[in-house]
């Protein structure tokens, strides 16, 4: 006769830093993560495993292994912005839409600033890039043309600045 615990607890299987080393690494060789999001992506993956919620020494676990990833290289906030500042403008999007995408992955405003400036790209110009792919050459011949040119940099991001010197 197998004696089965009342208690769900006992039950409960422990995190082990080398389960978590291992899926962050997994994680992190597809691509670059910040560690906002290599820690909602390792609990989710977690709270499967253990059929319930990861608890409070489960979440301390898995932040001290992204602490040692980032510690060693292998994880880096500023990193995924250079990478997702280059991928974004490459794709005509402006630095206002670019700032909130890294803002909503965990970055904070330091790592974010520090990252356009290394990037080192003129707006200005990358603004009138998009323009002139999207609309031609050719100067707007109205103010609605205007609006229109203006509202579509808007939408991909540009600010009202990089806008008005087109």
């Amino acid at each position: 006769m197998s004696h089965q615990s009342a208690d769900p607890e006992s039950e409960r299987i422990e995190l082990k830093p080398a389960d978590i080393r291992r899926a962050a690494m997994d994680l992190l060789a597809r691509r670059e993560h910040s560690r906002l999001e290599l820690l909602n992506k390792l609990q989710i993956r977690f709270r499967k495993r253990l059929n319930g919620d990861v608890d409070e020494a489960g979440i301390e676990a898995i932040q001290c292994q992204i602490d040692r990833l980032t510690d060693e290289g292998l994880q880096s906030d500023y990193r995924l912005a250079g990478s997702v500042i280059r991928s974004r403008s490459n794709k005509g999007h402006g630095p206002v839409k670019i700032g909130g995408e890294l803002r909503q992955k965990g970055l904070n405003d330091a790592v974010i600033t520090a990252a356009f400036l290394e990037e080192n790209i003129d707006w200005f110009e990358k603004a009138k890039e998009v323009s002139q792919r999207k609309f031609g050459l050719g100067l707007p011949g109205n103010s609605a043309e205007r609006a229109k040119r203006g509202r579509f940099l808007q939408q991909r991001g540009f600010s009202w600045d990089q806008i008005q010197s087109i």
